[in-house]
């Protein structure tokens, strides 16, 4: 009778395990909404969902890269309007010229002129402005010919046409030997350079008679220094 009864009450618990677990899968269900699309089986752990669109083609994508922006002018009038309205402001072109100035000045090669570019150039205007020369006064005696010319003294108009006269030709003589003394400098300084010595010469000449003051770039060596 022992054995009969525990059997009936092994089969009544099972009973009671099977109602649970089918009413908690009931539950799960009800929690479920039944029109939800059901993820799709492919979409496995670590992988991401398509961006919906086709990937456009290499040369598609260039020619869209390369596409003003904004359609260009078909017309002379548009055109003019265009500049106009992009034409900068005087304040920012000021602003643009003094930073131009001044980087002229400082000697950078990006804003200098063609003829100043170069490291040659740079270690010319040295020996130039490291010392002062009679063609530095060129400039005022040009000036003392032209008082020369305009004063209406025979004597004084003689004796300055005489002194601008051997002064010029001091001033030539000086800037034959600076030219050639600067060119052997600047040879020995930079053997695998091509320097032409008439190109030399007539740089020398025209950064030696200019004034210290206004001569551009800046002399970046005091007078007296040893280059």
């Amino acid at each position: 009778m022992q054995a009969i009864a525990r059997s009936l009450w092994f089969v009544r618990f099972l009973r009671r395990s099977d109602e649970s677990t089918g009413t908690a899968a009931a539950d799960t269900t009800e929690g479920v909404d039944a029109d939800a699309p059901t993820e799709d089986v492919s979409m496995r752990k670590g992988q991401t969902a398509g961006k919906g669109r086709a990937t456009p083609k290499r040369r598609d994508a260039q020619s869209a890269a390369r596409r003003p922006a904004t359609p260009a002018p078909r017309t002379r009038k548009e055109a003019s309007a265009y500049a106009k309205a992009n034409k900068p402001t005087k304040d920012a072109r000021r602003a643009a010229a003094a930073e131009r100035r001044a980087r002229m000045d400082a000697g950078d090669d990006r804003y200098l002129l063609p003829r100043d570019r170069g490291p040659v150039r740079a270690y010319i205007r040295d020996v130039i402005d490291s010392r002062p020369h009679l063609v530095g006064m060129f400039m005022p005696l040009a000036i003392l010919v032209l008082v020369a010319v305009v004063l209406p003294i025979p004597a004084i108009q003689q004796y300055l046409s005489l002194f601008c006269l051997l002064a010029l030709v001091v001033m030539i003589a000086e800037g034959v030997i600076l030219a050639l003394t600067t060119t052997r400098k600047a040879r020995a300084k930079f053997p695998t350079e091509n320097i032409s010595a008439l190109g030399t010469g007539w740089y020398c000449f025209t950064r030696a008679s200019q004034v210290r003051k206004l001569r551009v770039p800046k002399p970046r060596v005091q007078r007296g220094a040893t280059v």
